[in-house]
């Protein structure tokens, strides 16, 4: 097994500089990139010293299956977003390769007339969003609402709602719900 490699590949999934790792274990960063081009081979004691900064137990180092590993996504650019809309709607769902992740973010985009469909939306959860241009018609129960740019709405989805862009402009949305 490649100890170095090993080393370099978790330290980098953790998010870690060289420097940083050195700096919370008391080591020089000369130390860690010796040990990562395998310029030293690390006593037991020596690298669970190097290892309590990431912190991963000397077992887990040795056992952890790295092909399995991707390093959690922070940054998501407009091409990594699916879209999961239909028709003139557009949902751009970010962060969807986050594994086990507890709400959908979306940014929504209605054309011209578009609408969410002549059937009303209910699912488990609360929904909220801002708009951040243009206008939409939101129907929730019985009560329908005008939204223009920088307002916002939060409600209940459970009750019947949906979206519908009434004006002659693109209306874009900023929205959460529950990933269900």
């Amino acid at each position: 097994m490649d100890v170095g490699e090993r080393l370099k590949a978790i330290r980098k999934m953790k998010g870690l500089s060289q420097r940083e790792l050195a700096k919370r274990v008391g080591v020089t960063n000369s130390t860690i990139s010796m040990i990562e081009k395998n310029g030293v081979s690390p006593s037991v004691s020596s690298l669970k010293k190097v290892l309590s900064g990431i912190p991963i137990s000397i077992g887990d180092f040795f056992t952890l299956d790295l092909e399995d590993m991707e390093p959690e996504s922070v940054v998501y650019k407009a091409e990594d977003m699916p879209d999961i809309g239909s028709n003139n709607v557009s949902l751009k769902l970010i962060g969807a390769r986050n594994k086990g992740r507890s709400m959908d973010l979306l940014k929504e985009r209605y054309e011209p007339g578009a609408e969410t469909g002549p059937e009303m939306l209910q699912h488990p959860g609360e929904e909220g969003g801002v708009v951040i241009k243009g206008e939409i018609e939101l129907t929730v129960g019985f009560q329908v609402y005008h939204l223009k740019t920088g307002d916002g709405y939060y409600f209940n989805s459970n009750r019947p709602h949906r979206f519908r862009n009434i004006s002659d402009e693109v209306c874009e949305i900023i929205s959460a719900n529950p990933s269900v």
